[in-house]
């Protein structure tokens, strides 16, 4: 196993770059902290248009690139350095990742969705599902989505509950 770089990993990484020192300079990244937007959306689909990053993941027959964990991690070492404020991590990662595993039509659908950048996603566990709760449950993760689609989640093989907001105990 070798720890270099591979050439399409070297252009992936000059790609993002170049096009967030256009896009994300260190002044719009301070002004996006007094933005009430949690993030960029043209950046966001402006990576995801021009260089792919939102269906990085995502197999080819759903629109994606295929790519592996390797091209993941170039990407997001570009996005850290820049400080840039768009929904990488939780919609192309993480929440693709809860989709691929959940193998399901309604995943699938949402992961074509995803691969274009239109949608966004955030994955959500419960407390009752984490191992680090008093008492793990079997409440499954839910993705929801914004963008292009209504809000849909898709987790094992029956519907999910839909999100639900918890008040939690002041420590």
């Amino acid at each position: 196993m070798t720890l270099l770089y591979s050439e399409v990993e070297e252009e992936l990484r000059s790609a993002v770059r170049d096009l967030l020192a256009d896009r994300c300079p260190p002044a719009t990244v301070l002004a996006r902290i007094e933005n009430p937007s949690s993030y960029d959306a043209g950046l966001w689909k402006a990576l995801a248009r021009d260089i792919g990053v939102a269906g990085l993941l995502i197999p080819e027959e759903l629109g994606g690139a295929g790519a592996s964990a390797r091209e993941a991690a170039v990407v997001l070492e570009e996005l850290g350095r820049a400080v840039t404020p768009i929904p990488f991590l939780t919609s192309a990662v993480l929440a693709t990742w809860a989709l691929l595993e959940a193998g399901t039509d309604a995943a699938r659908d949402l992961l074509t969705a995803l691969a274009g950048g239109e949608t966004t996603a955030a994955l959500a566990v419960s407390f009752a599902s984490s191992p680090y709760s008093w008492e793990a449950g079997t409440a499954p993760a839910t993705v929801t989505a914004e963008g292009g689609s209504p809000p849909r989640a898709a987790c094992g093989s029956s519907p999910c509950d839909p999100p639900r907001t918890t008040d939690l105990p002041t420590l």
